[in-house]
């Protein structure tokens, strides 16, 4: 039995405009992240995909994201373990702040999370997931860095994923699983060159 996970992020939110730091705080999608979802959307109903079950982080630009893709009457689960990555007393400040990558531990010494707790997190959270729901396809929308550290804990990646694959607000990276084992497949990217700010 093989079990389809689309890993999304969400789509654009105030503050990826405004260049604030976005972890445990939540800022609302924008008309542009709106329309991303609904492009996410248009894409599996074209290519006919279907989900049997979703997931979103509690955050709301990652509910309201699924909720465009799958319809508002359709349930879902929401999970805090699917949230970003706590930047602690960083949080809506701005991005310029930000250390280089990788962040490691730095984020801890100011009341935010360790990378690697991110990391042990998220991983956590998708397995016991795809555990519940084998042989079925999922969709899991939650965020950026908590992604990446789930990608980079799957294949040893350690590189940018926004750099060297495209992800990008509403992307989805693919993944199978089988026996136990995550094996990533491919990156799903939209164009969005048509759309403003």
């Amino acid at each position: 039995m093989t079990t389809r996970i689309y890993m999304m992020r969400h789509g654009q939110a105030l503050f990826n405009v405004l260049h604030k730091i976005q972890g445990g705080s939540d800022s609302p999608l924008t008309a542009k992240g709106i329309r991303q979802a609904e492009i996410a959307r248009d894409h599996f109903e074209r290519e006919g995909i279907t989900f049997d079950v979703a997931y979103a982080s509690t955050s709301e630009r990652a509910s309201d994201t699924l909720e465009i893709i799958l319809g508002q009457n359709k349930g879902y689960h929401r999970l805090k373990s699917l949230k970003e990555w706590n930047f602690g007393t960083f949080e809506a400040e701005s991005e310029h702040l930000n250390p280089p990558l990788p962040y490691g531990d730095f984020f801890a010494g100011y009341q935010g999370e360790r990378e690697a707790d991110v990391r042990n997190r998220i991983s956590k959270a998708v397995k016991n997931i795809a555990d519940n729901h084998l042989d079925q396809t999922i969709l899991i929308v939650s965020h950026g860095g908590a992604i990446a550290q789930f990608f980079k804990d799957k294949t040893n990646f350690e590189g940018s994923i926004s750099k060297d694959i495209g992800f990008t607000n509403c992307s989805a990276l693919i993944f199978d699983y089988q026996d136990g084992e995550f094996e990533y497949k491919d990156v799903l990217n939209h164009d969005y060159s048509q759309l403003s700010d």
